[in-house]
């Protein structure tokens, strides 16, 4: 069994995964922000599930380092990590200042770095290790109203990317997981913009994104398949599948967008394959080679 440290998990998504993975037999560090406070009642949950529960805030480096030390101490190392911690956004892309894009792109890409980077001197090490990170059907297409989650996803699948090859050498494999939307307590906290000065100028299409929203939820609760435990299941299920065989990505939904992106996934492999072989690179495209 695997010892495993999962960020995010007093999300919808962050429970269900360390349960299923305590069930499981592996040994789990669920890290989560404001422990004492606000997420006291979330960590008392996972404690008494099986979990060693951390404070761990990915915006902040300090927090992140001695989250990541800590963790490792009290399960007595580390084989597995599951970038889950993420934060949404709805609304129309103009009205997101700056600061909101950081905010947003703090928590989805930069969080995720914060927590690689601290894991990572460990896991070459140790000459093995997986990392997981949770990415969205909308890191490979954009719909409207989720702008800057679009642009943090995009970038996130980018970045995790680059170190499915610069790590793979070392037998570390890097993989994605993509969603589509799921009814968890996610949607709750979606950002909203903070400059709505233009909105008499959008006229109608002020009310959009909400009504896009509420759509969207409607379609939601009424597939009782898209259940959030699918995406923890991916998530064990790639742990179990052998080193050299696990997907680069793996989309997670039942509402119609998971096979169309699927089709796009494999293309877009054999075309990366295709590439990195014209420069004699492919051997970088395994883990261990």
């Amino acid at each position: 069994m695997s010892k495993v440290l999962i960020t995010g998990a007093n999300g919808g998504f962050g429970i269900l995964t360390v349960k299923t993975l305590l069930k499981e037999g592996h040994s789990v560090v669920a890290t989560v922000r404001n422990m004492e406070s606000k997420n006291k009642s979330v960590a008392e949950e996972l404690t008494a599930a099986g979990a060693k529960v951390v404070n761990l805030d990915v915006i902040d480096d300090e927090s992140v380092q001695k989250g990541v030390a800590e963790g490792i101490e009290l399960i007595g190392g580390l084989d597995i990590v599951i970038n889950n911690a993420g934060i949404g956004s709805l609304g129309i892309q103009e009205q997101y200042t700056a600061d909101d894009f950081q905010r947003i792109f703090d928590v989805n890409v930069f969080g995720v770095q914060r927590v690689t980077r601290a894991v990572l001197p460990h896991l070459r090490k140790q000459g093995s290790g997986l990392l997981i990170h949770i990415s969205s059907l909308l890191g490979r297409i954009v719909f409207p109203f989720y702008g800057p989650y679009n642009a943090s996803k995009w970038a996130l699948e980018a970045m995790v990317e680059n170190y499915r090859v610069e790590l793979s050498g070392f037998g570390i494999d890097s993989c994605l997981v993509e969603p589509g939307g799921y009814p968890t307590g996610f949607f709750q906290g979606l950002m909203k913009p903070s400059d709505t000065s233009e909105n008499e100028s959008y006229g109608d299409m002020v009310n959009a994104p909400q009504q896009a929203f509420e759509s969207f939820e409607g379609a939601m609760a009424n597939n009782p398949e898209q259940n959030p435990q699918n995406v923890a299941d991916a998530i064990v299920n790639l742990i179990n599948t052998p080193v050299g065989s696990r997907p680069m990505r793996t989309t997670v939904d039942k509402m119609g967008m998971g096979d169309a992106i699927d089709s796009y996934n494999n293309q877009y492999a054999q075309m990366t394959e295709g590439i990195y072989t014209a420069f004699g690179m492919e051997g970088m495209l395994k883990v261990g080679v």
